[in-house]
């Protein structure tokens, strides 16, 4: 069964393992308002249906996720603090459907994974990165912090690494994201060897492993309450208010150094 929406691909299998694609390869699969709904609408669906077992979510063309789209970052720019809130909010449920999802999601990273593109692979239960893969928490370099993304991501790698990578936005390979944690696995036949393991998932029981996720997130530090969620989205949002927010994605928009370089 397939599945038609306008910015990903959403394919289910006989077997119950859902292809689960973003489809914008002409940016990069840049995240958008319409992207973020949709992966929210799929995600919610695909959780409700008995026929699903298990989730790959992987992207279309050269990148799995290059971050933010252009696009979206000029209406932001122009947004009030309640409207970026709302904005992050939207954001952040997006992450937590796919973080909370009951049946297990096994991503495939490819390319540039930047920003919110990490956010997505740290919301991954099991995450195969192709040799290819450039990892980069880039929102210092535009006046932004990783707020909505970071319970994911300080999840996914630890607050230590986070510390490093969230001050430095350094692009990292996919040996060092398998090394800080937020990657599994590197194969040159990442999205094979993904779909090898669903298939082998599909012999456990399906209850079990929803229930060995909830055991999952009451055992360790609590950092995804919903409150902590609202209280990061808050954060963005008054950051984008800023004046030096403003002057980094105005200068990233028209393609020059920001202010605060200086030579």
């Amino acid at each position: 069964m397939t599945q038609t929406f306008e910015t990903i691909q959403l394919s289910i299998k006989e077997n119950g393992i859902a292809d689960l694609r973003f489809n914008r390869p002409d940016v990069n699969n840049a995240m958008n308002e319409t992207l973020i709904a949709e992966i929210t609408e799929a995600m919610t669906s695909l959780a409700s249906n008995d026929a699903v077992r298990i989730i790959v979510l992987s992207g279309e063309g050269k990148h799995f996720s290059a971050g933010a789209d252009l696009n979206w970052m000029k209406k932001a720019a122009g947004y009030s603090e309640q409207e970026n809130f709302e904005d992050a909010m939207r954001l952040s449920n997006m992450l937590n459907a796919l973080y909370a999802s009951p049946k297990p999601v096994i991503a495939v990273t490819h390319g540039a994974i930047y920003g919110g593109g990490v956010g997505i692979t740290a919301c991954a239960d099991i995450v195969f990165a192709n040799p290819s893969s450039q990892f980069c928490l880039s929102e210092v370099r535009l006046g932004l912090t990783p707020a909505t993304i970071s319970p994911f991501v300080i999840a996914a790698m630890g607050e230590r690494q986070a510390r490093r990578y969230f001050l430095t936005a350094e692009v990292f390979d996919a040996e060092k994201a398998e090394a800080l944690g937020l990657v599994h696995e590197v194969s040159d036949n990442a999205f094979d060897d993904a779909m090898a393991l669903a298939e082998k998932m599909l012999k456990l029981a399906p209850e079990a492993m929803g229930s060995a996720k909830r055991l999952i997130e009451a055992v360790s530090p609590n950092l995804l309450s919903d409150d902590l969620r609202a209280d990061t989205a808050k954060r963005i949002a008054r950051r984008r208010a800023t004046d030096e927010a403003k002057e980094g994605i105005t200068a990233f928009l028209e393609k020059r150094k920001p202010s605060w370089i200086k030579a």
